[in-house]
């Protein structure tokens, strides 16, 4: 009885409770699993790839790659089908040859016969193609083209009216030429999870009633010499089997892929060395090789757990490797056993060790001693024996029952740091009150002159838009806009300043310190009006009004601090660097543009964007004249916008020399191959009015803004 009271007074049984609470509400969570913390559990499963390093993917899968080298040899891509042709030739000793490609249009039919000679000749290709999800009217002769490939053993393991897979509408696949004489036809559809990494394949898709195998597993059927055996149930695909090779797939016909490395780590030849004859004939003989294209901005990049650009190729090569080396991510019933095990007992073991100790940081070491003997155990287990046990909901139970019972403990010094967050709050941005909270001394009028970034952004006739609809819509349309703006400002860890009705300000580089602030705020800008134009799409089908934005981004010194009154003060910058952005924000609308940035940005982040300078302004409240750039891509390669960069440039020192009809004649030439341009056509005007009543002998090239 003594030691039951004195269990009681230390707190042990209600330590003991909290403890089979917490992992109770563990086993909740990884049972519902809520999207938020399934998006942080895979990114913390991705760790894993790392930290395991390069794993040997074998010598049978290779890849053969349209490169930078094979474009500038042979020219751009898409090649002439000839050429193409005398590639599907080279590697005739190949045991199969898969092409990650399609040849969906008839180019030229000398071109398209030659290459459906040589597909038919090889006698090893199995050519790629794609589903579409657009419900687009289906090219006739096409799902007849693509029989050959349909699997035709499914085993029904019970009786069922359909299989729930998503049913495909439509088919891009290859033309009838170079189709006919293929060894078999996969096709080449991946999807990302929700965060946009690759991490599973679908090996098997839906369409026209029938059951259609992947690039790479049709690769592996003809590479194999045997026949694909689906199994299926009523809760989809129970089964995928090759001969004696069982292919893991989940319920969807999904594929989790078990990464070797970084992109390039299976072997790979260069397209035009295959051509030349500079690779030899050993190397690809009896190989599974896999076609694909990985020229910059040319090829599809799949975001990895190791590599956000990897090759979209290499996707389906890495397939290839793991079932030909049976090396597969296990996650079956005694993953989720050891999952549940670790969630309820690490738990107790945390509340029982932290009702021993009395001291915090001791509490602190066994919290941190059991999150380390857990991760160190689930890294073990994958790199030994490829089980993918989960990361998150162990360590959130251990979290919350360390947290939980260290509150209890200590409930007033807990409960004091919850009443200042929540004061602070009310005030400031959270990432400030992280600050605040580290240095209370923060918290006072007054700031620090800093180098910073500022960002407006604002809506094009908010005014009239909000009169056209009513204020439930307006609402929803506002809110619709603001949440993913807000989201690609705290992707590039700005602090959002304030919302000004439609208008958002950011500042960069304070209160958190980031040295290439103005890179980021460009950055937000172009994703901004990226995300802007895919929210238009998706409005106009909702019967909203069509929007566009104005983008101002200025930098240099400010003011940053809290600013007001001791009764209530807010986070914020002022100064002329915030004004000019506001200023250069307002004046898209005189030039027809979206983004428009200062000099001193311009300065900052040269390599890294498309520019083109816009004009000299004196800007209203200013005497001096600025430079003003718009920012017109994050892709310095791309031609055509480098080609308007520096014709413009051109013209627009022609207008400053006074030479206007020289000047008109080449924004004529960037009108005729960018017909949209607004800021040509503005100087067009502009040229015209000087030709008809010229400057004045002073006119130095400044326009004088008269307005925001």
């Amino acid at each position: 009885m003594k030691a039951l009271k004195r269990s009681f007074q230390t707190g042990l049984p209600i330590f003991i409770v909290s403890g089979l609470f917490t992992s109770f509400l563990g086993l909740f969570f990884y049972w519902y699993k809520p999207p938020l913390l399934e998006m942080i559990d895979l990114r913390a499963g991705d760790a894993r790839f790392v930290f395991r390093g390069d794993s040997n993917p074998g010598g049978e899968v290779v890849i053969v790659a349209v490169d930078e080298r094979s474009v500038n040899e042979l020219g751009r891509w898409p090649w002439p089908r000839r050429v193409m042709a005398r590639l599907v030739n080279s590697l005739s000793a190949a045991k199969v040859t898969a092409l990650d490609m399609v040849f969906s249009e008839i180019v030229d039919e000398e071109g398209d016969m030659l290459l459906g000679e040589a597909v038919e000749g090889s006698g090893n290709v199995v050519l790629g193609y794609f589903f579409r999800v657009s419900n687009e009217p289906v090219e006739v002769g096409a799902p007849a083209r693509l029989e050959d490939s349909r699997i035709k053993l499914i085993k029904v393991l019970e009786e069922i009216d359909t299989v729930p897979l998503f049913d495909y509408p439509a088919v891009e696949a290859n033309i009838e030429v170079v189709a006919r004489g293929a060894d078999g036809l996969g096709s080449f559809n991946i999807w990302p999870d929700d965060d946009g990494v690759y991490r599973k394949a679908q090996l098997i898709n839906l369409f026209n009633g029938g059951f259609y195998p992947s690039l790479s597993l049709e690769s592996l059927r003809h590479y194999l010499d045997g026949e694909i055996v689906m199994e299926v149930a009523s809760y989809g695909v129970n089964g995928l089997y090759i001969k004696d090779y069982m292919v893991p797939v989940d319920e969807g016909g999904e594929f989790t892929l078990n990464y070797y490395g970084n992109g390039g780590t299976i072997r790979t030849y260069s397209a035009v060395d295959v051509l030349r004859g500079r690779v030899p004939g050993e190397m690809i003989k009896g190989k599974l090789v896999f076609v694909g294209v990985t020229e910059t901005a040319v090829y599809d990049i799949r975001p990895t757990p190791l590599d956000p650009v990897f090759p979209g190729v290499e996707v389906h090569a890495t397939i290839a490797a793991n079932v030909l080396q049976k090396r597969f991510l296990v996650h079956d019933n005694r993953v989720v056993m050891l999952d549940i095990a670790f969630i309820l007992f690490l738990s107790l073991a945390v509340a029982v060790s932290v009702a021993k100790l009395h001291r915090t940081l001791a509490s602190l070491a066994i919290f941190i001693l059991s999150i380390s003997f857990y991760l160190l155990v689930n890294f073990y287990l994958f790199i030994g024996y490829n089980l993918v046990l989960t990361v998150v909901y162990p360590l959130l139970s251990i979290t919350i029952t360390y947290v939980s019972l260290e509150a209890y403990r200590n409930l007033v010094v807990e409960s004091r740091s919850r009443y200042l967050k929540k004061a602070f709050d009310t005030y400031v941005s959270p990432s400030v009150v992280s600050q605040l909270l580290k240095d209370p001394d923060k918290l006072k009028l007054g700031g620090e002159k800093r180098d910073v970034s500022i960002l407006f952004s604002d809506i094009r006739g908010f005014t009239s838009l909000s009169e056209r609809l009513t204020p439930e819509r307006l609402v929803g349309l506002l809110n619709e806009y603001l949440n993913p703006m807000t989201e690609i400002v705290l992707e590039e860890r700005g602090t959002l300043d304030k919302y000004i009705g439609d208008a958002i300000m950011v500042i960069f580089n304070a209160p958190l310190d980031l040295p290439d602030h103005p890179v980021r705020a460009c950055r937000v800008a172009l994703k901004m009006v990226e995300r802007l134009r895919r929210l238009n799409d998706v409005w106009s089908s909702n019967d909203y009004p069509h929007i566009a934005i104005g983008i101002g981004i200025s930098a240099g010194d400010a003011v940053i601090g809290n600013m007001g009154a001791d009764l209530r003060f807010d986070y914020t910058a002022i100064g002329d660097t915030v004004n000019l952005a506001s200023r250069l924000e307002g004046m898209n609308k005189l030039y027809g543009t979206s983004i428009i940035v200062s000099e001193a940005v311009r300065r900052y982040a040269p390599g890294d964007f498309v520019f083109r300078e816009l004009d000299m302004v004196k800007v209203k409240g200013k005497q001096t004249p600025v430079t003003i750039y718009e920012l017109m891509s994050r892709t310095p390669g791309d031609p055509v916008l480098s080609w308007v960069s520096e014709r413009f440039s051109e013209a627009f020192c022609l207008y400053k020399g006074r030479r206007f009809e020289e000047a008109i004649n080449v924004f004529e030439a960037i009108l005729e191959r960018v017909p949209d341009d607004a800021p040509s056509r503005l100087y067009i005007q502009r040229c015209n009015a000087f030709i008809q009543s010229p400057p004045c002998d002073g006119w130095d090239g400044v326009y004088v803004a008269g307005s925001k």
